[in-house]
C-alpha cells in the first residue's frame, strides 16, 4: 500500500483493511461545484477508487468564490473535464469518470447502477428527489448535503437498518421544488458541509463511526452553533 496514506492507516479504525475498501470503492458526485468541490478533493486525496462527476455546467467566474477545485484560466471550460484534471494531479492512482450531462429520471438508475455510493452536490430540489428515488431501487447509501446563507446541512439516506429516504426529511415535493432556490452563499460553508459529507463517505466505506442516518447534522457559521436532528 502506498505510504501517502500511512496517516491514516495509523488509525485503528481504518487501518490496511479500511485503506483497501477505500481502494475498491466507487463514488459517484453528482454536481462538481461548491459542495462538490470539496468532497472530490478530499475523497480523492483519501484514496477511493473510482470516483465519478456528473455535471452538464461550465465554469463561470463567479463560481470561483466557492468552487475550489477550479482556477481563473478554466473559466468558460466544462466542469467535469478540468475537476478530472485537477483530481487526477492530486492522486494519479485513482480511476475518475466524467458525465457531462444532467442526472435526470432516464439516465439515473442506470448510472447509479455502477456505483457503490452517490454524494450530494447538487443545488436544486428536483434533482435530490431523483437521487433518492433512484437510490432506494439501487440500493446504495446516499451521502445529502445542502447549502444556504451562512448554513449547511447534512445527512445520509438509504443506508442502516432502518434506511431514511430524501422524502422522509422533505415529504412534500411539489411544495419543495416550487420554491426558489436563494443561491446566496458565503464559499467557507461550501467547504465546511463538504467536508463533513466527506467523512460520512469514508465512514460509509471503511466501516467505522456513527453514519448520519435518520440524522441531520446543520450548523450556522456565524455562531458555529451545530445541532444533530432525529427523522
Amino acid at each position: 500500500m502506498n505510504n501517502r496514506y500511512e496517516r491514516q492507516m495509523a488509525l485503528p479504525e481504518i487501518g490496511a483493511e479500511g485503506q483497501e475498501r477505500l481502494s475498491r470503492a466507487k463514488v459517484l458526485i453528482v454536481g462538481a461545484g461548491g459542495l462538490g468541490s470539496p468532497v472530490a478533493l478530499y475523497l480523492t486525496a483519501a484514496g477511493i477508487g473510482t470516483l465519478g462527476l456528473v455535471d452538464n455546467d461550465i465554469i463561470n467566474r463567479t463560481n470561483l468564490q466557492r468552487q475550489v477545485l477550479y482556477s481563473e484560466a478554466d473559466v468558460d471550460q466544462p466542469k467535469v473535464l478540468f475537476a478530472a484534471r485537477r483530481l487526477r494531479e492530486l492522486n494519479s492512482h485513482i480511476h475518475v469518470e466524467i458525465y457531462p450531462y444532467r442526472l435526470d429520471k432516464r439516465n439515473a438508475h442506470e448510472l447509479l447502477s455502477k456505483y457503490n455510493l452517490v454524494v450530494d452536490g447538487c443545488d436544486n430540489f428536483s434533482t435530490r428527489y431523483i437521487l433518492s428515488d433512484a437510490c432506494r431501487e439501487v440500493g446504495i447509501p446516499y451521502v445529502y448535503g445542502a447549502v444556504r446563507g451562512f448554513m449547511g446541512q447534512v445527512s445520509v439516506f438509504n443506508y442502516g437498518p432502518h434506511p431514511r429516504t430524501y422524502r422522509d426529511l422533505f415529504p412534500d415535493e411539489a411544495e419543495m421544488t416550487s420554491l426558489d432556490m436563494d443561491k446566496a452563499v458565503v464559499g467557507v460553508v461550501t467547504g465546511l458541509t463538504g467536508c463533513v459529507q466527506a467523512g460520512e463517505a469514508l465512514k460509509i466505506i471503511a466501516g467505522f463511526g456513527e453514519v448520519l442516518s435518520g440524522r441531520l447534522w446543520t450548523i450556522d457559521m456565524r455562531t458555529m452553533q451545530s445541532h444533530l436532528l432525529d427523522f
